[in-house]
């Protein structure tokens, strides 16, 4: 029998490259968590600032904390780049010693309960499989932003995962919207995903969701691009652009989402391989744009409450 500690034994991996104006405060608010990671994987994807003698002075001081240094690709990289890069630090990893995984940016402050409240949550209800808290970012007078992240999603940049889920749903798609694909992959199998609105789970972004590639308008035909990949349909997509268009940069955020969309769609670029998942998430689609996202989730994940299983098969 496992001792009850292993219960609750995660293993963190975060990809970064160049991230020196924030991993301090990343760094800072994980060696403050109550509850500490059993492991640490930071992989360095080529840093060329101060981001490489930073994570020296931390594993220096702390032994849950590995890196593995990855070679100059000679830019940054997003989406599919940033899970190859997240595999580079799985592969070093004994993925069953542990109940947990977490994919964690470098550009975060979490407050010090985060993993400890994540985890009470989901031992309360073990159908949980994949969760996170809500992200806001500093406005220009520096008020607190909702990046608005729907309770029925759980946010990529601190993707936290029962392991056997992340087994079940094959993992991450190494591309650009893996993280919504685990969401519907993982509730097409049974699973709860989501989110939580509570203090105790809120942390900063301290780079706004998006803008991490050239500006955030890239950010938005990046974010276009991959609902069209998911296999989004037009009419959702349109009323999830206009949405978008009343947080910054308004209006004109909203318009590159749909540049990126229909610009995939004009040259025909290729779709997610899983047709079945595709259809799943065109229907939840369909249902949501009735009576809301998070009604389309629950009733979901009430109806393929049978199709769970906690172990992996």
């Amino acid at each position: 029998m496992k001792h009850a500690i292993d219960t609750r034994a995660y293993v963190v991996i975060s990809p970064g490259r160049n991230e020196a104006d924030y991993m301090r405060r990343t760094l800072d608010s994980m060696v403050a968590q109550s509850e500490r990671p059993a492991l640490w994987v930071i992989v360095d994807d080529g840093s060329t600032d101060d981001s490489p003698q930073i994570l020296a002075e931390y594993t220096a001081a702390h032994d849950w904390i590995r890196v593995v240094h990855r070679e100059d690709r000679g830019k940054r990289a997003v989406g599919p780049g940033v899970i190859e890069a997240f595999y580079a630090g799985l592969e070093t990893v004994t993925l069953s010693e542990y109940t947990y995984l977490c994919k964690l940016d470098l550009d975060l402050d979490l407050p010090p309960t985060y993993f400890a409240g994540l985890m009470d949550r989901m031992e309360a209800e073990p159908r949980v499989g994949s969760c996170s808290g809500k992200t806001w970012y500093s406005g220009p007078q520096g008020q607190q932003i909702s990046e608005g992240i729907g309770d029925e999603m759980s946010i990529g940049a601190s993707k936290f995962m029962r392991v056997s889920c992340f087994n079940q749903i094959g993992g991450f798609a190494r591309e650009v919207m893996w993280d919504g694909l685990d969401c519907h992959k993982a509730r097409q199998l049974g699973w709860i995903v989501g989110s939580w609105d509570a203090p105790e789970l809120a942390f900063e972004h301290l780079r706004p969701m998006g803008s991490s590639q050239t500006n955030i308008h890239v950010g938005r035909r990046r974010h276009g691009f991959g609902q069209y990949y998911m296999g989004t349909g037009p009419v959702y997509l349109v009323a999830s652009a206009i949405n978008k268009m009343r947080q910054p940069p308004y209006v004109t955020g909203g318009l590159s989402i749909l540049q990126g969309y229909f610009g995939a769609m004009l040259r025909r670029d290729p779709q997610h391989g899983d047709a079945e998942l595709r259809a799943f998430i065109r229907a939840y689609q369909r249902r949501a744009l009735s009576v809301g996202k998070a009604r389309a989730a629950s009733e979901i994940e009430a109806e393929r409450a049978d199709l769970w299983s906690p172990e992996t098969v």
